[in-house]
């Protein structure tokens, strides 16, 4: 297991009253994103929990594209990995983020 660590500066807070989102489930080939609001000075971190060590570079450019879509802040992100590809981390924060900004109605 590897675990990655990033922090973006943030613009815009969550629109949404939940404690927490959670999507995706671990499992061969997938991942699962937790987003948390915290206090972070306008902050997003992100911490990753991967079995596919070595990919680092791989995960900052997916997460620089992430990051400057949504430039959440005060809030933090954690991921953990069984091999998904950057597509499915895409579309998998991607939907936590839609799911935080209508307020767990999706």
């Amino acid at each position: 297991m590897e675990t990655l660590k990033y922090r973006f500066e943030g613009r815009t807070a969550p629109s949404s009253r939940l404690d927490h989102v959670l999507v995706g489930v671990v499992s061969s080939g997938n991942l699962e994103v937790l987003i948390e609001p915290v206090p972070l000075d306008g902050a997003m971190e992100i911490e990753i929990t991967t079995a596919a060590r070595g990919f680092g570079q791989i995960w900052q450019a997916v997460l620089d594209d992430f990051a400057a879509r949504h430039a959440l802040k005060d809030v933090r992100i954690t991921i953990h990995d069984v091999g998904a590809t950057p597509a499915v981390v895409s579309l998998r924060l991607d939907q936590a983020v839609e799911t935080l900004q209508e307020g767990g109605d999706a």
